[in-house]
């Protein structure tokens, strides 16, 4: 099989090509490999693939021409990864987020209807399509916000509230992505993900928070916290959503135009701070101080996956939970302390 992953040196990239080759298939990356950490995955993938089996492709989704001529006849199974994926870089400079996010999509729906029409096509949305939720009725407890509606979190038929620039462009490749399916017939899938955490993530401040914590709190760095660490989320082990592509995949020709909240669910939650610090302080056996800043905008006091469609409609569902996937993820930082360096 012949897999195509947009974003294939980063976090969940370089995962699902470890996966794929694993399995014996050959995987092009397209990456234009401006993230911290995205050389150390390639050499790690270059290291594991067999000769042949593995291309990487110096890109941009914002290039047409380039993307079409990566994208094989042959292609099966395209992970559309590469996104801008900061809600602050997106405040800060709206153009190339929308650039990336949602042109950036199109351009790959394109490229995928021109040169490879039969693909299965997952896209990497966002919980963010929901916006902040502010329907939603919410109890404030000790150490967390608390659904009083919505025990089992929230599910596909939320109302779409795009809250921020980076909500609007996510969700408007979420829209096309779905709609060529209607439209085209392509067989794509959106995946609304949650809070995704694993080996392999150079987390930074804006963006994979959990790592964030933990590369913090190994090298001493400051953590600032903004809002009151009480915002809840629901928590999903790198490999079980590897697992979920790779379901969707199997069964693309029933899930063709379906759209999934992929998260930890309702059994993987925890504050963001007030639950998280006593995870970290027995790990490295230390008080970890935090610095409390005023909540940014749209930042949602509580979202939780509900995952009941996937379960029912993909068989799917997470089996690594939260503590024994934070304990994996500290493991492989301490491991790999010198690799962190490229983090700003």
């Amino acid at each position: 099989m012949r897999v195509f992953i947009t974003g294939g040196a980063g976090f969940i990239g370089s995962n699902s090509a470890a996966f794929f080759l694993a399995r014996g298939h050959q995987v092009t990356i397209f990456d234009n490999f401006s993230r911290p950490g995205t050389a150390h995955n390639r050499a790690w993938l270059g290291a594991l693939a067999k000769p042949g089996q593995l291309q990487f492709i110096v890109g941009d989704i914002r290039q047409t021409a380039s993307l079409e001529q990566a994208i094989s006849a042959g292609t099966q199974l395209i992970l559309h990864l590469a996104a801008q994926v900061a809600v602050t870089t997106s405040v800060s400079d709206p153009r190339t987020d929308f650039d990336i996010n949602a042109a950036g999509t199109f351009n790959v729906l394109e490229a995928m209807r021109r040169r490879a029409p039969q693909a299965c096509l997952i896209y990497s949305s966002t919980n963010k399509v929901y916006g902040g939720l502010e329907k939603r009725a919410v109890k404030e407890e000790a150490a967390r916000y608390r659904f009083i509606d919505r025990p089992l979190g929230i599910d596909e038929e939320e109302p779409l509230d795009f809250h921020s620039p980076y909500g609007c462009s996510k969700g408007c490749g979420d829209q096309y992505v779905r709609d060529y399916a209607r439209i085209y017939g392509l067989r794509t899938v959106v995946f609304r993900q949650s809070c995704v955490y694993g080996h392999r993530q150079f987390g930074v401040e804006d963006q994979g928070w959990a790592a964030h914590f933990c590369i913090a709190a190994m090298k001493g760095r400051p953590i600032r916290i903004y809002g009151n660490g009480k915002q809840v989320r629901d928590m999903l082990w790198i490999d079980d959503l590897i697992r979920a592509f790779e379901s969707a995949f199997e069964r693309a020709d029933a899930v063709a135009g379906g759209v999934y909240n992929i998260g930890g669910g309702p059994d993987n939650t925890l504050s963001i701070w007030k639950e998280f610090e006593p995870f970290l302080r027995n790990v490295f056996g230390k008080p970890i101080p935090a610095e409390y800043h005023p909540p940014r905008p749209g930042d949602q006091p509580i979202y939780i996956s509900d995952i009941r469609k996937a379960k029912r409609e993909l068989g799917w569902q997470p089996a690594v939970s939260f503590p024994e996937g934070l304990d994996r993820l500290c493991q492989w930082l301490k491991e790999n302390a010198t690799a962190l360096d490229v983090i700003p």
